[in-house]
């Protein structure tokens, strides 16, 4: 079914459509109209001759040079073609089908003085899979994501490197073979298309729906090394929880009692021990507290997702063009610091309990490393170390981007955000502690293999899941491929199922 999108309609979850599943998207006749009112102010200021900035002005620094009437449209090339700066690898075509997405949506807003039929080439370009080439640096976050959002207004214009039917090809045979027309660009429009978040938040929508799901697995791969390590249950009481009422720590606190009701290998180690380590005492207030940071960071990725973030804006109910600073994304990078450092907090814990499963002095009787014969065979010992890399590597990316600023265009643009930088952190963050997720679940894996009694059903339910791709480990091979294996699982949601 083709999603209709008008400036303020978007989700998370139908972006993660259209970015994912090829999900098409269309303009909203209502929309269309709103985008027509607005051009037409910008037709009468060019007819009247008034000077308006980012119509008929240079811009930034060279703001005040006045742009002579027949030199209006090539001032839209001119600033595409300049800002086409972008360095590094290309950002994946999930997150340029993202930017596709979120850029038309705010300029279907109505308020940013484009013509209809620049929302419309951008969303047959996403409906008919012409993916942009765009590098993933170069952004300072303000004005907007002036770089990586000019490489995506290049392709629109036929010119650039797109892949199209995942063939990478000049942008003009990219857009002829699937048979879209290239948009000359007219007074303001090229302003519009490169002037916003939408790389940033392209990164933090994806961010966002991906944490949703990690935290849930956080939770479910804690009670599995609960579980293997014979962990005290009282810690999950909900008594505790209730009289310090944090959302996150109630749920987390709560899927720990349901995972692991019913187990017999915490019925029959009752008594055995009076409390556990924090990794697994404090997996309620730990993975909560990252939960809570999750959802104030969905808030405000879907408050931007729908947000007009271009400038000047168009007001035709007033006849007013303003120009102000939406393109700056500090609202976006300070979260998507703030998700990283949630998000790096979910595998400091687990890797906690990664070292107590595989360290014979912590795990309660397992054996060291989870394999028979330790020391001819080494078993998870550099499994361990995997993850304390990935672990120690967080600490370094959740730095937070955001409290740096340096000046841009002459001092003019003089406090910029790095949200794009933020947000590509969180990305990379993010995948790493899938990464040591998966190293948890298996070693937990394993040590349920040395148990005698059997675990809750989810959690023999859980154990069968991860066996049906991961053998027990009888003796040393190479571990890799398990854990590309479990991460393959975990991004295809198989375990919420």
């Amino acid at each position: 079914m083709t999603m209709q999108i008008d400036g303020s309609n978007l989700t998370i979850d139908k972006v993660v459509r259209v970015a994912r599943k090829y999900t098409e998207a269309e303009l909203a006749p209502e929309a269309r109209g709103k985008m027509n009112l607005s051009r037409d102010l910008i037709e009468s200021i060019l007819a009247e001759k008034k000077i308006v900035y980012g119509v008929n002005t240079g811009f930034g620094q060279l703001s005040n040079v006045s742009i002579s009437e027949d030199e209006i449209d090539l001032l839209q090339y001119n600033l595409v073609v300049s800002c086409v700066t972008g360095i590094g690898d290309p950002f994946p075509e999930e997150v340029v089908r993202a930017m596709l997405l979120l850029r038309a949506n705010s300029l279907a807003y109505g308020n940013s003085g484009v013509r209809p039929v620049i929302v419309d080439t951008m969303l047959e370009m996403l409906n008919k899979r012409v993916h942009p080439h765009v590098p993933c640096k170069g952004s300072v976050g303000a004005s907007g994501d002036l770089a990586p959002l000019s490489h995506l207004a290049l392709v629109l214009m036929g010119r650039g490197k797109a892949y199209y039917r995942g063939q990478l090809l000049p942008g003009s045979e990219a857009m002829e073979k699937a048979g879209i027309e290239p948009v000359f660009l007219k007074a303001k429009e090229g302003l519009s298309l490169c002037n916003g978040t939408q790389a940033m938040t392209a990164l933090g929508v994806l961010a966002v729906y991906d944490a949703e799901k990690l935290a849930y697995h956080a939770d479910l791969f804690g009670a599995f090394s609960a579980e293997a390590l014979e962990a005290v249950p009282l810690a999950y009481d909900h008594k505790i929880h209730d009289i310090r009422p944090h959302p996150g720590q109630i749920e987390t606190a709560g899927n720990m009692r349901n995972f692991l009701e019913g187990s017999q290998i915490i019925e029959k180690s009752a008594g055995k021990n009076v409390q556990d380590a924090y990794s697994l005492r404090c997996i309620p207030q730990v993975h909560g507290a990252s939960r809570d940071t999750i959802n104030y960071v969905k808030t405000v990725i879907e408050r931007e997702i729908n947000s007009v973030t271009d400038n000047p804006l168009v007001f035709p109910e007033t006849n007013e063009v303003l120009s102000g600073g939406n393109f700056h994304g500090q609202p976006v990078a300070l979260v998507m610091d703030f998700l990283t450092i949630a998000l790096a907090e979910l595998a400091n814990i687990s890797h906690l309990r990664i070292e107590r499963l595989t360290n014979p002095a912590l795990s309660r009787g397992l054996p060291a490393f989870l394999v028979d014969k330790p020391g001819l065979n080494d078993g998870y010992m550099v499994a361990q170390y995997t993850a304390a890399s990935l672990v120690s590597e967080n600490k370094v990316l959740a730095h937070p981007a955001s409290v740096d600023s340096i000046p841009t265009s002459a001092n003019q643009e003089d406090h910029v955000s790095m949200g794009t930088t933020a947000a590509r952190q969180c990305r990379e963050v993010l995948e790493n502690v899938q990464y040591v997720l998966a190293i948890e679940a298996i070693c937990a894996a394993q040590g349920i293999d040395f148990r005698e009694n059997k675990p809750s059903v989810i959690i023999q339910k859980l154990y069968d899941t991860i066996r049906s791709r991961v053998d027990y480990l009888d003796k040393d091979r190479e571990l890799n491929e398990d854990f590309e294996k479990v991460v393959k699982m975990i991004r295809a949601e198989e375990f919420l199922k």
